[in-house]
C-alpha cells in the first residue's frame, strides 16, 4: 500500500477529510487537477462574498446621508473589484497548501481515475506535469465536487460571452449595463444582488411560483419585496423554453402562465441546478451506484465498494461546502474506528444578498406535513435597539417549535447579517434545545441577536418588545 487513504478532490470536503485522516495518524494523499480549495475557494463561495462585500459597500454609499454623512460621485472599478475577490481567493489557496504541507499530506496534481484494485479501487493519476502514477491506498474517498447545471438543448450553455455560469459571472471584463438570471436559488440571488448594486439592469426568472424556493415561504416574500424595492425585476412562474444570442445579447423565449413572452439582455447567468462530478472516474465498471448525477452512499458515506466513500456535493444535495466537510470528518472517524461526528446536525443554509437570508431546520410548511404540531415565534428587526441605530430594520426572526415537545425544529432569518446570527439556532436545535433553554438564555443589549430571543418568547406568547 502507498498509502492509507487516497483522496480524490481537494475542496472544502477533501482538504478537511485529508487533514482529519493526518490527525489521525493516516498517511495521506490528495488528488487535485485544478486548484486545492476546489470550487468554494477558488470559483464559490469565497469570490463571491468578496464581490458580494463591494457591492454592499457600494449601495451603503447611496444612504450615507442617512447617517449624517456625505460623498461626492460615487463610482467604481470593476477590474479592480474583481482583482480583489480574485486576490482574497488566491489568498486561501495559498493558505490550504501550507495546510497540506503542515500535515504532511502529498498533494498530486492530476486527474485521477479508478481501476479495481487490491481491495479498495486503485488511483491512476494523469499527471499534470506529464505522465501518469498508479497508487494503492486502503481507502479512497471521492470527493470530486459539482458543477453548475447546463441545458444545451435550449441555449442555456456557457460561452464566456453572452451566457455564463457562477464561473464566468466571478471575472468578466466589465459589469453588463442588464442581465437575466436564470434561477432563483442562493446563487442566482447572489449574483443578481451583487450586479444590481453596482446599477445593472437585472431581472431574476423562475419557473417554481417564488424565489428561493427552499426556503420558508414567509421569509421568501419578505425577500421578493426587499429585492424589488432594491429595484431587481422578477418573473416567477415563468419557463425558459429556449435562449438564442446575438453579438449584442441574448433573448429569452419564455412561457408563463401558458403564454409566451420574451426578455432581452446583454449577459444570461445560469443558475438552474447542480450536476456531480461522476464522469470520467471509471466509477460505472467498477459497479459504483449512480442516480441523477450523484454517487449513492449509505450514512457513512460507503459507496458498497470496498474500500471506497463518497462525500460532499458529488453525494448528493444539499450543495454546501460545510455539509461537505462535516460529511468528510465524520467519514474518516468512522474508517478510523471513532465514534464519528452527528451526521444528523442541523445543516444551516445562508444566501449573502443584501439582505442576507439564513435557515436551519424545517420550514413551518415543512413541520405541519410531518404532521407535527407547531408553535411559530416572529419578531422584526423595525423594533430592535441595535437594528435602529444601524439602520438596518428590514427583516425579521421566525423560530418554528414542536408544540407538544417545546422542541426547536427550524429557524428562519431575513435581514442584516443573519448569516452570522444562525449558527446560534444551529447549536440549539443540535443540542434539542426547548423553549425553556432559549427563553432561560440571556442575550446581550444591544445586539441584533435579541431578535432572536424575542422570536422564542412570541412563540409562547411572551414576547416582550412588541
Amino acid at each position: 500500500m502507498d498509502f492509507d487513504l487516497i483522496v480524490v478532490g481537494a475542496g472544502p470536503g477533501g482538504y478537511v477529510t485529508a487533514i482529519r485522516a493526518a490527525q489521525l495518524g493516516l498517511k495521506t494523499a490528495i488528488v487535485e487537477r485544478e486548484l486545492l480549495g476546489g470550487i468554494c475557494l477558488n470559483w464559490g463561495c469565497i469570490p463571491t462574498k468578496a464581490l458580494l462585500k463591494s457591492g454592499e459597500v457600494y449601495e451603503q454609499l447611496g444612504h450615507l446621508a442617512d447617517y449624517g454623512l456625505k460623498v461626492e460621485k460615487a463610482s467604481f472599478d470593476f477590474a479592480k473589484v474583481v482583482e480583489r475577490s480574485r486576490k482574497v481567493a488566491a489568498q486561501l489557496n495559498s493558505g490550504v497548501a501550507f495546510l497540506m504541507k503542515k500535515h504532511k499530506i502529498e498533494v498530486i496534481e492530476g486527474s485521477a481515475r479508478l481501476e479495481k484494485g487490491q481491495g479498495a479501487p486503485k488511483v491512476v493519476v494523469a499527471l499534470k506535469a506529464g505522465g501518469s502514477r498508479s497508487l494503492q491506498a486502503k481507502h479512497v474517498i471521492l470527493a470530486t465536487g459539482a458543477r453548475a447545471r447546463t441545458i444545451p438543448a435550449i441555449g442555456l450553455e456557457p460561452d464566456g460571452e453572452r451566457v455564463w455560469t457562477y464561473r464566468e459571472a466571478l471575472a468578466p471584463k466589465a459589469a453588463p449595463k442588464s442581465l437575466v438570471v436564470i434561477g432563483s436559488g442562493a446563487i442566482g440571488i447572489e449574483f443578481a444582488s451583487f450586479y444590481r448594486a453596482l446599477g445593472s439592469d437585472v431581472t431574476v426568472v423562475e419557473a417554481l411560483p417564488r424565489i428561493l424556493p427552499v426556503e420558508d415561504e414567509e421569509v421568501s416574500k419578505a425577500a421578493h419585496k426587499a429585492f424589488e424595492k432594491r429595484g431587481i425585476k422578477f418573473r416567477v412562474g415563468a419557463g425558459v423554453k429556449q435562449l438564442s444570442k446575438s453579438k449584442t445579447g441574448v433573448t429569452l423565449a419564455l412561457e408563463a402562465g401558458g403564454k409566451a413572452e420574451t426578455l432581452e439582455a446583454e449577459v444570461a447567468i445560469v443558475a438552474v441546478g447542480i450536476v456531480g462530478n461522476v464522469e470520467n472516474l471509471g466509477l460505472e465498471a467498477l459497479g459504483v451506484k449512480i442516480e441523477k448525477t450523484h454517487v449513492v452512499t449509505d450514512s457513512h458515506g460507503a459507496t458498497g465498494v470496498p474500500g471506497l466513500y463518497a462525500i460532499g456535493d458529488v453525494a448528493g444535495p444539499p450543495w454546501l461546502a460545510h455539509k461537505a466537510s462535516h460529511e468528510g470528518v465524520h467519514c474518516i472517524e468512522h474508517i478510523a474506528g471513532l465514534k464519528p461526528s452527528n451526521l444528523t446536525a442541523p445543516i444551516p443554509g445562508c444566501t449573502y444578498a443584501q439582505p442576507q437570508i439564513a435557515s436551519v431546520g424545517l420550514t413551518e410548511a415543512q413541520a405541519k406535513e410531518k404532521g407535527i404540531a407547531v408553535k411559530v415565534g416572529r419578531f422584526p428587526f423595525r423594533v430592535n435597539g441595535k437594528a435602529i441605530a444601524a439602520g438596518e430594520t428590514e427583516g425579521f426572526v421566525k423560530t418554528v417549535f414542536d408544540g407538544a415537545t417545546g422542541a426547536l425544529i427550524g429557524a428562519h432569518m431575513i435581514g442584516a447579517e443573519v448569516t452570522e446570527m444562525v449558527q446560534g439556532f444551529a447549536i440549539a436545535i443540535t443540542m434539542e434545545a426547548t423553549e425553556a433553554e432559549l427563553q432561560g438564555t440571556v442575550f446581550p443589549h444591544p445586539t441584533m441577536s435579541e431578535a432572536m430571543h424575542e422570536a422564542s418568547l412570541d412563540a409562547f406568547g411572551k414576547v416582550l418588545h412588541i
